[in-house]
């Protein structure tokens, strides 16, 4: 009896979680990462809490009743290093108690992670992806068009993380602004613009993807990305713009190079090469004249205010940093009161890479680079190469084949503006990127 092959077993894998409660235990993770602000809004904090906690028990259990097989040599090591810095930076943490509650956290979401990567398969994750982000773009429209008809002004959350300040309210304590019928931007029942719209350009990855390898009924393929587009159009983000822009031309380099095939890429990467060396001199020398062009302030809406107070911070902790924390505590120094805008506090320093220098210093920033890097690596090869399925290389190539590469370069760019790559979506999506392309897609 010949040995299955390790494409078999993934075969397996992902049938064995497709169509089943797994298939929809993933999508309700995923819906819950995704959309934690929408729980948040609509059951508090502490509700909030006890179902994320809820689901990660189950999570926990279903992927230890799995037996998933350990290899050293399909395991990405620059997730357990940085995982591991995270766990030890509570040691030397200026806020032990916070660093510990943010430990947790992180575990819990690297846990989903880990399931969705183990246990789902690509194609597997592909459609519980696509079935997280159909009702959270259904439902967001859907909010946002009773609020509009119905109820005609903007809405406060059910359960508000703070209280709302007398006299003029801060649009960011709105739920949603009333702003469907005026062109956005719309919040959906995530409650910002600027989430709702990630969503939808990952929603548009996902959809095109399903569309273009005929993973679902074409129609409701094609139906869906309409609203996936109609729905970044409506969010007016100008970050989720640039995200956009930047998913389109990996896109673009990807295809290339599977057109021209592993003999003849050079000239794939070095004008890759080049392209990105432009980018970095243009943002560098019309640095103060790109904000208009999106139609932001020249401070990037207070990012660059928050970006200089994160810099100061962590200069003074520069090697090993403050100690993690994810989501930023607001009743520790030095966060407390460290990001307010127009009465409002943010809890991230709206740049994952200075997010991470601040949280575990230049070390930490080292093995994250690294992270991001080699499951980019990944990706990339398991995108542009074909599939192996025998020793002859002429297998078909996939549109499937490129959703890691797709989401991960959105995750990268979105990153420059908002740390949301080291919490629960994005950190989860990340986490399971990093494991399957490990194991070989």
């Amino acid at each position: 009896m010949t040995r299955p092959s390790a494409l078999d077993e993934r075969i397996r894998t992902a049938r064995s979680a497709s169509g089943t409660g797994e298939a929809v235990l993933a999508a309700v993770v995923l819906f819950t990462l995704f959309a934690g602000e929408f729980w948040r809004d609509l059951i508090s904090w502490p509700g909030y809490f006890a179902l994320a906690g809820v689901l990660a028990v189950v999570v926990a259990v279903v992927l230890v009743r799995a037996r998933p097989r350990f290899r050293w040599r399909t395991t990405p090591k620059t997730l357990l290093v940085f995982l591991a810095l995270a766990i030890v930076s509570i040691a030397w943490s200026a806020y032990p108690g916070a660093s510990a509650l943010g430990v947790v956290a992180q575990l819990a979401t690297t846990i989903a992670g880990l399931f969705l990567g183990l246990r789902l398969g690509m194609r597997g994750l592909l459609s519980a992806l696509g079935n997280a982000f159909r009702w959270i773009l259904g439902l967001s429209l859907l909010f946002e068009l009773v609020v509009a008809v119905f109820v005609r002004q903007p809405v406060l959350p059910l359960t508000p993380v703070q209280p709302a300040p007398p006299g003029k309210v801060p649009q960011a304590f709105f739920w949603s602004r009333d702003l469907l019928f005026h062109g956005g931007p719309i919040q959906g029942i995530v409650g910002n613009s600027n989430l709702l719209a990630m969503i939808a350009l990952l929603a548009i990855v996902v959809f095109g993807i399903q569309l273009a390898d005929r993973a679902v009924r074409r129609g409701s393929a094609a139906s869906w990305l309409v609203v996936a587009v109609l729905t970044l159009a409506l969010t007016r983000s100008a970050t989720v713009i640039a995200a956009t822009l930047a998913v389109a031309v990996v896109l673009a380099f990807a295809l290339w190079a599977r057109r021209v095939g592993p003999a003849r890429r050079t000239p794939v990467y070095v004008t890759a090469f080049a392209l990105l060396i432009a980018g970095v001199v243009l943002i560098s020398v019309f640095a103060s004249r790109i904000p208009a062009l999106f139609g932001k302030s020249e401070d990037l809406t207070g990012r660059l205010d928050i970006w200089h107070a994160v810099i100061g911070l962590a200069q003074q902790r520069p090697v090993f940093g403050w100690g993690w924390v994810s989501y930023w505590a607001p009743w520790v120094k030095p966060f407390e009161g460290l990001a307010t805008r127009n009465g409002v506090e943010y809890l991230q320093a709206h740049n994952a890479w200075l997010d991470v220098w601040l949280q575990l210093g230049i070390v930490g920033l080292v093995v994250f680079i690294l992270l991001v890097l080699t499951t980019f690596g990944r990706s990339w090869f398991l995108a542009v190469d074909r599939p192996r399925t025998g020793i002859a290389d002429d297998a078909p190539y996939t549109a499937t084949a490129l959703l890691p590469l797709l989401l991960l370069a959105a995750l990268i760019a979105q990153s420059f503006a908002e740390s949301r790559i080291l919490i629960e979506g994005g950190w989860a999506l990340l986490v399971a990127l990093a494991v399957s392309t490990k194991r070989g897609g």
